[in-house]
C-alpha cells in the first residue's frame, strides 16, 4: 500500500487557498455537529519522523474550539506504563462521546520501532496486530470514528528536513537519534510501515496516505478526508453493527439450576480452613510481586449472596500496599460517555499488584441489557468484546479468577427479609433490590447466557455455592490459590 501509494494531482496556488479557507472553517461547524450528536472521533497521525504532523496538527486545530479537543503526544512508554496491558495508555485516553483526541504517534510507532529493534518478535509482532485489530474494531463498533493519518515523504525530503533542522541552533534539539537511524534505514522502515499498514487497514478503521511534501496540501488532504468520514459516520450512528463469530475457546458450563446448594461447612472446619488458605495466599502475594504478575479477581452474583464477605476474607489475608477493591456502581457521566469497557481499563492492577472488582464489566449483558440501559445490539456483541479484554489481560500475564455467587431464590428472600428487619443492615437492602428479584427468572436466563458464552479456557467461570457463606469463602480462597499455583 505505501510503496504503491500514488499522490493526488496537487491543486493549484490559489484553487489550494481556497479549499483550505472551506474547509477549515467547515470543521469548525463540524465540530459542533460532533458535540450535537455526541460522536467521539479519535484521530492517529503517523509517518515518517520531519514529515510535519505536529505542524500540520497545529494548523487543523487552530480554529476548533479548544474546549472539545485534546491532543495526545505518545512518546515511549515510561517504566509505570510498561507495568500495564500494551493497549492501557491508549485505551485511557480514548474520547468522550462529542470530543475529538488527536494522538501523535499512535500503537504503530510502538509496535513498528519495536520489531524494527527486534525487541519484539515476529509472533509478538502477530499477537500486536491482532489486539490492535480488535481494539480499533471495537470502538468502531461502539460508536467511534477512528481515523489513522500516515504521513509520506521520500528519504530524500526527509534527509534535506532533517539536514535543515540540524543547521540551525534553534531547532538542532528537535531531531533524535533515531530520527536519523530512521533515515539511513529508510527502506527497511519503509517495507516494515507497509507491512504494518496492510496488516491493520481495516474497513472500519482504514488508513489515509497523505503526501505530506508540501504543508498546506497535506493539511487540505487531511481536512477534506476529516470532513468526509464525520458526515459518513453522522449517518451511521443508528445503523446496528454485524455481530462476529465468537473464536475463543469455550468450555462446557452447568446452568444455574443444575446446581446442588447443600454444600456446607460447620464452625470449626470453616475456622481451620480460613486461617490455612488465608495464610497460604498471603505468602503467595509476595511471590507475586516479585515475579510481577497481576492478579485480577471479578465477582458477580445474585443480590445478598455474600460478594461482600467473600470479597473481604480474601482482602484481610492481602498486604494493603499491593490490592484494591473496586466497588461498581452506576457509570459516572464521564464514564457513560465513554466505551463501556473504558472504567475497567482505568482500574486494572500493576504488575505484581490485585484488583478485586465487586461487580464488572459483565453488567452490560446483565443489568444493561434487562432494564434497556444499551440496546440489543450492543449486549449480543458484548460477549466477544470480553473474551477479547479478558484475552488482552491473559496475554498480558495476569490470572484472572472470575467468580459467580450462587444462592437460591429463598435463601435471598430470608437474607432480604432479615436486612429489612435489622436497622445497623437495613442499609443493605434497596428498591431496586426488591425489584430485580421480581425478574430473577429473566435474570437467571441472561446469567445462564452469560456463563456459556464467556466462560473461556483462559478466564474461566468459577461457581460459589453461597447458601452456606461460610462454604463460599473458603471455596473462594482455595480456587484463587489454585489459580495463582497454577501460573505461578
Amino acid at each position: 500500500m505505501l510503496k504503491e501509494f500514488e499522490k493526488m494531482s496537487e491543486p493549484s496556488e490559489a484553487e489550494l487557498e481556497k479549499r483550505l479557507g472551506a474547509a477549515r472553517e467547515e470543521l469548525a461547524k463540524k465540530q459542533i455537529l460532533i458535540k450535537e450528536k455526541k460522536l467521539p472521533v479519535l484521530i492517529v497521525l503517523e509517518g515518517w519522523d520531519a514529515a510535519g504532523k505536529g505542524s500540520i496538527l497545529g494548523k487543523i486545530i487552530k480554529n476548533m474550539d479548544p474546549r472539545f479537543f485534546k491532543v495526545s503526544v505518545m512518546h515511549q512508554a515510561s517504566e509505570e506504563e510498561l507495568r500495564e496491558p500494551f493497549l492501557y495508555r491508549y485505551f485511557v485516553k480514548i474520547p468522550a462521546a462529542g470530543k475529538f483526541m488527536f494522538f501523535d504517534g499512535s500503537w504503530m510507532d510502538e509496535v513498528t520501532r519495536g520489531y524494527l529493534k527486534h525487541e519484539l518478535s515476529p509472533e509478538d509482532y502477530k499477537k500486536r496486530i491482532q489486539s490492535i485489530r480488535r481494539f480499533e474494531r471495537t470502538l468502531t463498533d461502539n460508536g467511534y470514528l477512528v481515523m489513522k493519518f500516515f504521513f509520506q515523504i521520500s528519504k530524500k525530503e526527509q534527509k534535506k528536513r532533517l539536514e535543515g533542522l540540524l543547521g540551525d541552533k534553534n531547532t538542532k534539539w528537535r531531531v533524535e537519534e533515531g530520527d536519523l537511524w530512521q533515515n539511513k534505514h529508510y527502506e527497511e522502515c519503509m517495507k516494515v510501515y507497509e507491512q504494518y499498514i496492510d496488516d491493520t487497514n481495516q474497513s472500519t478503521a482504514p488508513w489515509y496516505l497523505i503526501d505530506s511534501k508540501n504543508k498546506k496540501w497535506a493539511e487540505l488532504q487531511m481536512l477534506e478526508m476529516l470532513l468526509k468520514n464525520i458526515d459518513i459516520a453522522v449517518q451511521n450512528t443508528a445503523k446496528p453493527v454485524p455481530l462476529l463469530q465468537n473464536l475463543f475457546p469455550l468450555e462446557p458450563i452447568p446452568k444455574l439450576h443444575e446446581i446442588p446448594l447443600d454444600k456446607s461447612l460447620t464452625d470449626e472446619e470453616y475456622d481451620k480452613l480460613l486461617d490455612k488458605y488465608q495464610k497460604k495466599l498471603r505468602n503467595l502475594q509476595n511471590e507475586l510481586y516479585r515475579k510481577k504478575i497481576p492478579v485480577i479477581i471479578a465477582y458477580e452474583g445474585w443480590d445478598a449472596a455474600g460478594k461482600g464477605g467473600n470479597i473481604k476474607r480474601i482482602a484481610s489475608a492481602l498486604d494493603p500496599r499491593g490490592y484494591e477493591v473496586h466497588p461498581i456502581a452506576s457509570p459516572e457521566p464521564a464514564e457513560k460517555s465513554r466505551h463501556y469497557l473504558w472504567r475497567f481499563w482505568n482500574r486494572l492492577p500493576k504488575t505484581g499488584h490485585t484488583a478485586i472488582f465487586d461487580r464488572t464489566w459483565y453488567g452490560r449483558v446483565m443489568v444493561e441489557r434487562l432494564e434497556g440501559f444499551c440496546s440489543e445490539n450492543d449486549w449480543q456483541r458484548a460477549y466477544n468484546e470480553i473474551n477479547e479484554f479478558e484475552k488482552e489481560l491473559y496475554d498480558w500475564g495476569a490470572v484472572i479468577v472470575k467468580f459467580w455467587v450462587q444462592i437460591d431464590k429463598d435463601t435471598q428472600l430470608a437474607r432480604f427479609t432479615e436486612r429489612q428487619n435489622t436497622p445497623e443492615k437495613q442499609w443493605k437492602i434497596t428498591d431496586e433490590d426488591w425489584r430485580n428479584r421480581e425478574k430473577w427468572d429473566q435474570y437467571e436466563e441472561a446469567i445462564d447466557e452469560m456463563l456459556q458464552k464467556t466462560n473461556t479456557s483462559y478466564a474461566p467461570w468459577h461457581i460459589l455455592e453461597s447458601n452456606d457463606k461460610k462454604y463460599a469463602r473458603v471455596k473462594a480462597l482455595k480456587t484463587l490459590i489454585q489459580e495463582i499455583e497454577k501460573r505461578l
